[in-house]
């Protein structure tokens, strides 16, 4: 219901300088007035910072000093009356401001909600209601750089610039089969619309290019670091880290479950596991542990395989080295401080590193930025797909157009190909919210925080 109003707490939960609390709806003024001493919230001017008092009606007493943001509609991130009470950022008091508005008439905003009546209000489509949560979870400036491009409408705009070419030849589809006799009409024949439909495709299958990219920028790479027990594991986790994250001893097996951690390398940004050491063993729990390693290496987009250059490769640094022959991996030789005993001429590539002297964490790094051939991007050159969901429907999209293509180059007629290039033209709309249902709104904005 976009009639009714609703209140949330906007800042992170937690002691702190501020909170805000922010209230939206046609009875935000009058909600928030009831509680506010100072000047007339209902008469203020739009968007000023209004200095007061909140105080509990039923008890006459004062809650906190504020102050309180009021902005009118439509010139508000959800183009309804806001107001944004800035109180002393306790726990106690925040919720205590949160409770009497809720009394006063509000209702508790549901997770996302204030986003969700931003797109439901047209201020924003669903594209860019998305970039909003990248916002919040960027971890490195590129991803950062791509959550605002996405904000800011430059996805959008692609889209629906496709959207228009497709909607054009749909268009000129109906007009040849409603209206026949109009001789100003340019006749849509396959001759006509196959190289039309070629140039949609190939724009499509561009912008699918540069989806692996805006992927691994925005979410990371899901990184596996394995390999036997105490081959360095988790010393390497740590030099990465340049942090103390894993527990390191000499005890063969001291890792027994994931340790997990974010590290940005140029601009990636890695989301390491330290898995625990590989071998057969009879321990119930480490069982369990190199159970859960092995599943990792299927999910993992890049394997750090490390191995020990003190020893001569064993039964299960084979398995490992057949296990990781198909993934992105890097394979690492550890402890080159040591003798070397291992079967070097046996491996395809390798980097050495020594835990000890801090030697080859340089190296490694240049490695993965070259198997990712990410480079240097600028903020200005960004423009990419990112987001699983929007990646999905772009691939639904390219497939109607390619059974629009076979179907003209099978010499099918018109009127049946133009179903094919309606569902892509649904397709990309689907992207931008404007072919969506409610029980998927309802999914994609519970993601988000309290709030927001």
């Amino acid at each position: 219901m976009l009639q009714d109003t609703i209140a949330g707490i906007a800042t992170a939960m937690g002691e702190g300088a501020i909170s805000i609390i922010r209230v939206s709806g046609d009875d935000a003024l009058p909600i928030a007035n009831k509680l506010f001493r100072g000047k007339d919230l209902t008469t203020v001017p739009s968007h000023t910072i209004n200095y007061g008092f909140i105080y509990d009606p039923e008890t006459n007493k004062k809650v906190d000093e504020v102050l309180v943001s009021v902005m009118r509609a439509p010139k508000t991130f959800t183009v309804e009356d806001v107001v944004e009470i800035n109180c002393h950022g306790g726990i106690l008091v925040t919720n205590k401001i949160l409770e009497l508005l809720l009394v006063a008439g509000a209702r508790i905003a549901e997770p996302g909600e204030f986003t969700k009546r931003a797109f439901l209000n047209g201020r924003i489509d669903l594209a860019q209601a998305e970039s909003i949560m990248d916002i919040i979870h960027a971890k490195s400036e590129q991803s950062l750089s791509l959550a605002l491009n996405g904000l800011d409408g430059r996805v959008s705009r692609l889209i629906k610039e496709m959207r228009e070419e497709i909607l054009n030849i749909v268009a000129n589809i109906e007009v040849n089969i409603d209206y026949p006799e109009y001789d100003d009409v340019e006749e849509m024949t396959n001759d006509i619309l196959l190289p039309r439909s070629i140039e949609i495709h190939e724009k499509m299958l561009k912008l699918l290019d540069t989806a692996k990219t805006g992927k691994i920028l925005r979410d990371g790479i899901k990184t596996a670091i394995i390999g036997r027990p105490n081959v360095g594991k988790s010393s390497l986790l740590n030099q990465l880290m340049r942090e103390e994250k894993a527990i390191v001893t000499n005890i063969a097996g001291t890792t027994r479950d994931t340790v997990e951690g974010y590290i940005n390398i140029g601009g990636l940004t890695l989301n390491l596991i330290d898995t625990a050491g590989i071998r057969e063993t009879k321990d119930i729990v480490e069982a369990i542990g190199v159970e859960k390693s092995k599943k990792l290496i299927n999910e993992a987009e890049l394997v750090l395989l490390v191995l020990n250059n003190n020893e001569a490769l064993t039964a299960d640094d084979r398995e490992l080295l057949q296990l990781t022959a198909d993934k992105n991996r890097i394979i690492i030789l550890n402890k080159t401080d040591l003798e070397t005993n291992i079967e070097r001429s046996e491996l395809p590539s390798y980097v050495e590193t020594s835990m000890v002297l801090e030697q080859g964490i340089e190296v490694l790094e240049n490695s993965i930025k070259k198997m990712f051939e990410i480079g240097d991007i600028g903020s200005s050159d960004m423009t990419y797909l990112s987001n699983a969901r929007h990646i999905a429907k772009l691939k639904q999209a390219i497939t109607s157009i390619e059974d629009a293509i076979n179907a003209m180059q099978m010499g099918m007629l018109v009127d049946m190909v133009e179903i094919d290039i309606k569902n892509a033209w649904y397709s990309l709309g689907e992207i931008l919210g404007e072919e969506i249902g409610d029980s998927l709104l309802d999914e994609l904005f519970s993601k988000f925080c309290l709030g927001k």
